[in-house]
C-alpha cells in the first residue's frame, strides 16, 4: 500500500475539517491576548486553509492513495469531499452571495481589475519562458529532455492550468503530447506552487490596508461597494426562521440543480453536435467542460435573482450561508496540499517557483503604476492560477459581495486559457532551444 492515510472514510474526514474550522472560528473570536495578537498577523482563512494541509502531510488524511484490492491489485482511491465541496457547495455559495450584488456598483470598480488580470495572464505567458532561462544557467539538464520527453512540453500543462483552468490543462497536454509517465510530476508543481502562492495572497488580505498604502491605491470604489451592500443588509436584517433557512438553501440547492443539468445539455449539445469541441487539441475544447458551465450558470442564477425579492433573503443571512460554504471549501483545498511534497523533484519545483515569483513581481509592479488596490492584483492572480474554484475563495475573503467578480475573471480566464498557454509553449520552446 502507498500512502495510504490514517483515516479513509469521508465521513471523518469531513469531521476532521469542521474541527480544524470550528478551532480557527473559536479562537478568532476570543479577541484578546495572545489570540488577538496572533491573528493579527494570521489571517483565519489561511488556518482554515493550512490545518487540513499539515493532517495531510502528517498522514491523518489524503485526497488521494493507493492500496491493494480484494485480489491483491494496487488501485487509486481518492476522497470525495472536495468534489462534493465544489460540485455542490462552491455553485450553492455563488448564488447565496450573488443575491444581493450591485451588478452596476461592480462594473463602478472601473478597468483596473481587468488590467490586473491580464496582467496576470501575461506573467504566465512570459514568466514560463524566462523560468527556463533563468534555471538553464544553474541546472541545464532540469529544462532538458528530447521529443515527448521534453520539459517544456509538460510545462506547457501549467500554462493552460495557471491562465485557465483543468480543462485548458488537459488540452494542452492533448495538443503537445508530454509523456504521460511523467506528467505527474507536473501536477506536482502545479500543486504545490499554486498552493503556496495562494496562502501568499491569503496572508496579505490580513495586511491589505497596508499594502494598500504602499501601493497608494484608490480602494474607494471597493469600499462604497462594501458598504452599500452592507447596509442594504442591514436595513433588512431579520431575525432568521426556520422557515427562511429552509427557503435559502432550497433556492441554492435548486439553483445548484439547474446549474448541473444545464452544464450537461450544454456540454452535451457541443461535443454531439460540432467535431471541432471533440477535438483535444482545439482551444474550443475547452467549452465543453461541464465544471466550467456549473459555475457559469450558477452565477448568473444568482445575478438573475438579485433582481427578485428574493434579494431580501439577504438580510436573513443569505451571504453567511454562502460564506460558510466557501469556508469548507477552503479547507477540502487545504486537504490537498501536501507540504512535504515542497522537498519533492527540487528542479521542476525551482522552475515553478521563479515563474510564479514572475507573475507575481509583474502583478506588483504593474498595481504600484496603476494604483490598483490589493484586491484587484490578490483576484487578479487567482482568476489566472486558482481558476472558478479559488478565484472567488481569495474574492470573498475581502467581502462576501466581492465572490461574483472573482467568477467573472476566473470565467474569462476560461476563455483564454488556452490561447495564452498555446503563446506561452512556443517561447518556452524557444528559450528551451527545441
Amino acid at each position: 500500500m502507498e500512502n495510504v492515510p490514517f483515516f479513509t472514510d469521508d465521513t471523518i474526514v469531513f469531521g476532521i475539517l469542521m474541527l480544524c474550522l470550528g478551532l480557527v472560528f473559536y479562537t478568532a473570536s476570543i479577541n484578546k491576548g495572545f489570540w488577538r495578537s496572533f491573528y493579527k498577523f494570521v489571517p483565519a482563512i489561511l488556518l482554515c486553509y493550512l490545518l487540513p494541509a499539515i493532517f495531510n502531510s502528517l498522514g491523518i488524511i489524503s485526497p488521494e492513495w493507493k492500496e491493494l484490492n480484494a485480489d491483491g491489485e494496487l488501485i487509486e482511491k481518492s476522497s470525495n469531499v472536495y468534489y462534493i465541496a465544489s460540485r455542490y457547495l462552491l455553485p450553492a455559495s455563488l448564488v447565496l452571495m450573488t443575491l444581493s450584488i450591485d451588478l452596476k456598483g461592480i462594473f463602478n470598480l472601473g478597468p483596473k481589475a481587468l488590467i490586473m488580470f491580464i496582467t496576470g495572464t501575461l506573467g504566465i505567458v512570459f514568466g514560463g519562458p524566462i523560468a527556463i532561462l533563468l534555471i538553464s544557467i544553474v541546472s541545464p539538464e532540469t529544462v532538458g529532455g528530447v521529443e515527448f520527453d521534453a520539459v517544456w512540453r509538460g510545462l506547457s500543462t501549467l500554462a493552460g492550468s495557471w491562465i485557465g483552468g483543468g480543462a485548458n490543462q488537459a488540452a494542452m497536454l492533448e495538443i503537445y503530447q508530454y509523456n504521460p509517465d511523467k506528467y505527474g510530476g507536473m501536477v506536482l508543481v502545479d500543486i504545490v506552487v499554486a498552493n503556496l502562492w495562494m496562502a501568499i495572497l491569503l496572508i496579505g488580505i490580513g495586511k491589505s490596508n497596508k499594502i494598500d498604502a504602499w501601493l497608494k491605491a484608490d480602494n474607494s470604489a471597493i469600499e462604497s461597494l462594501k458598504k452599500k451592500v452592507s447596509e442594504y443588509a442591514e436595513s433588512i436584517t431579520r431575525n432568521p426562521s426556520l422557515t427562511d433557512y429552509i427557503i435559502m438553501l432550497s433556492i441554492a440547492f435548486v439553483a445548484v440543480g439547474i446549474a448541473h443539468w444545464g452544464a450537461g445539455g450544454i456540454s452535451g449539445l457541443l461535443s454531439n453536435n460540432f467535431e471541432i469541441f471533440n477535438d483535444k487539441s482545439s482551444a474550443l475544447s475547452s467549452f465543453t467542460s461541464r465544471f466550467f458551465w456549473m459555475i457559469t450558470i450558477a452565477t448568473a442564477i444568482g445575478i438573475l435573482l438579485s433582481y427578485t425579492k428574493v434579494k431580501q433573503y439577504e438580510g436573513a443571512g443569505a451571504s453567511k450561508i454562502g460564506s460558510i460554504f466557501i469556508y469548507i471549501l477552503v479547507a477540502t483545498i487545504g486537504m490537498k496540499m501536501d507540504l512535504g511534497m515542497v522537498f519533492e523533484n527540487p528542479g521542476l519545483i525551482a522552475i515553478g517557483l521563479v515563474w510564479m515569483t514572475i507573475h507575481a513581481v509583474l502583478l506588483i509592479g504593474v498595481a504600484k503604476i496603476i494604483k490598483a488596490p490589493y484586491f484587484f492584483l490578490a483576484v487578479g492572480s487567482q482568476a489566472n492560477v486558482g481558476g472558478v474554484a479559488s478565484a472567488p475563495v481569495v474574492a470573498a475573503a475581502f467581502h462576501p459581495s466581492l465572490a461574483t467578480v472573482g467568477v467573472l475573471l476566473a470565467v474569462l480566464g476560461y476563455v483564454v486559457g488556452t490561447y495564452g498557454a498555446i503563446l506561452c509553449t512556443i517561447l518556452m520552446q524557444i528559450a528551451s532551444g527545441s
